[in-house]
Parts: structure tokens; C-alpha cells; sequence
């Protein structure tokens, strides 16, 4: 990736039309593919890009106590998913974090943040790859509401662990009528669920959370970012790249910021990954 210099944030209507071309080159696998890899892997090169020159500006809001956060929210790493409930790469990925989170938030050391980046947007085509995925999102966001931050989480486990892949041979994903039985799984009211779902309370809520994700680079989903509370120490570029050339990520795969206190990592990538990154920025805390 080259480096990055724009500091500036952009509108939903822009966040929309960048939206498109993600959209325009996932619907190609969608609409071919039944199994999507974990990990997709660069067959055309044999050269592995340098982490180190992947530097660049994550311009992404703060995290605050309206964000949904699992675990010890002054941990020292706090890793922010961006995630849509319909993406089969998201289903995949879905056990790696929770088992992150469950691993190291109960000592404190991470806290795992959700952040909504449905792909229900038309490509230039009016092509849409997740239909459902924006109001899938709207839910996750009302059984947050309605039930506050345990369950919320519960929901949303429940929301990866139940939703069917979307892929071209099933694109419908989830039944949505499934939705107010996972919120009565999860202990929420469903009365106030389904109030608050049918009368589209969250959608704002949910497309600041899109527009927030384009400006932090989201290049597509899942999209982990590590928030630091101290500068990434520089024998963590060896890490990167030793990840890189081992699971021969393409470019745009792994970056950090400028300031070295976020790093981001595109991909359904596997626990062992985020293990590694985490050891070793654990062991200089």
C-alpha cells in the first residue's frame, strides 16, 4: 500500500460511491464461489510487500463509551472490528475474535470493539452482494438498545453463530424473521426489539458506523484495527512481515499509522495471527 497522506473524513454519499467498487469486486466471488478461504492468498507474485512502507493515516473516531465494547475498555490493546453480519468471511472469522477476546480480555490485556460496515450499498450495476446485511446491522444495534451491553454481545454471537453463508448459491443468508428469536435467546425484550427494528431507530446509527469505516480504510470485512495505548515498538515490523511472508497476504493486508498506535489487518485472518501480534506487543507493556 502506498502511504497514505490524507487527513480529512468524508460524507455518507462519498463513503457510498467508494463503497461501490469493494462491492463490484466482491459480487464477482459471490456470484461464482460457494466456499470462501480464510485467508486469500496472492498466487500471482512471488514478491511480498514490505509492512514497513505500509504506513499511513487511520482516520477513525475515537472509541468511546457509546461504542460496544467486550472486556476492559482501558486495556492496553482494544481491536476494533468492522463487520457485516451477511459476510461469509465474517462467519469465519467470527470464532478468532471471540476466542481473542475471551483469551486475553479476562485478564484485562484486550478489549474487542464492534463497529457496523454492512455491504448492502448497489454497485454502479445496482448490484447489492448483502442485501440483509444492512438490517441485520439495525438489529445487532437495537439489541443493544433494548437490552444494553451484555446482551447485546450474546446477540451478536448468537446473530454469526445461526446466519447461514451468503454466498451464490444461498444469497438470501439469514431468515429475517430469525432475528426477534435470537433477541429472545439473548434475554431481550421483543416487543422493544422488533418497536425499535421496524421503525429503522438504528439506521443512523448504523451508517455512521459505515462512514467511520471507509475513513479508517476499511477495504473490505472483516477489518480488524488495533487501537495501542502506547506506540508499537519497531521490532513489531518484523512481526508483520514474518506474518506476511508466512501466510503470503496481498498488499493492503496488514498496515500502521503514522503515530504507530494503530495497526490495521484486513482479512478473515486466523487467531494464531492476532496471537503473535498481541504476544508480542504484550511483552512490551
Amino acid at each position: 500500500m502506498k502511504k497514505n497522506t490524507k487527513s480529512g473524513y468524508i460524507s455518507l454519499p462519498s463513503a457510498i460511491v467508494i463503497a461501490a467498487t469493494i462491492l463490484a469486486i466482491a459480487i464477482i466471488w459471490a456470484s461464482g464461489k460457494a466456499t470462501p478461504k480464510a485467508v486469500p492468498v496472492n498466487s500471482d507474485t512471488n514478491t511480498l510487500p514490505t509492512v514497513a512502507n505500509q504506513v499511513v493515516n487511520i482516520n477513525m473516531r475515537a472509541i468511546t463509551s457509546t461504542d460496544h465494547i467486550f472486556g476492559n475498555p482501558n486495556a492496553p490493546i482494544r481491536i476494533i472490528e468492522y463487520s457485516d453480519p451477511s459476510c461469509p468471511f465474517c462467519k469465519i472469522f467470527s470464532p478468532t475474535i471471540e476466542k481473542v477476546a475471551d483469551t486475553y480480555g479476562a485478564s484485562g490485556n484486550v478489549a474487542w470493539i464492534y463497529r457496523n460496515f454492512p455491504l448492502d450499498k448497489p454497485d454502479p450495476n445496482g448490484n447489492i452482494l448483502h442485501k440483509n446485511a444492512g438490517h441485520e446491522s439495525q438489529a445487532l444495534e437495537c439489541a443493544g438498545s433494548v437490552g444494553g451491553n451484555d446482551k447485546y454481545w450474546i446477540f451478536l454471537r448468537r446473530l454469526y453463530a445461526v446466519t447461514p453463508s451468503v454466498t451464490g448459491q444461498t444469497p438470501n443468508g439469514l431468515d429475517q424473521s430469525q432475528l426477534p428469536v435470537i433477541a429472545k435467546f439473548a434475554g431481550i425484550d421483543e416487543t422493544a426489539f422488533n418497536t425499535c427494528l421496524d421503525n429503522g431507530q438504528m439506521k443512523a446509527r448504523v451508517e455512521a458506523d459505515y462512514v467511520d469505516g471507509v475513513n479508517a480504510g476499511v477495504n473490505g470485512t472483516p477489518f480488524s484495527i488495533f487501537v495501542l495505548s502506547k506506540p508499537a515498538p519497531a521490532s513489531l515490523d518484523n512481526v508483520l512481515v514474518s506474518i506476511n511472508a508466512q501466510l503470503h497476504l496481498p498488499d493492503g493486508s496488514l498496515f500502521i499509522s503514522s503515530d504507530r498506535t494503530k495497526i490495521a489487518m484486513s482479512g478473515a485472518l486466523p487467531y494464531e495471527t492476532f496471537q503473535t501480534v498481541i504476544d508480542a506487543l504484550l511483552a512490551n507493556k
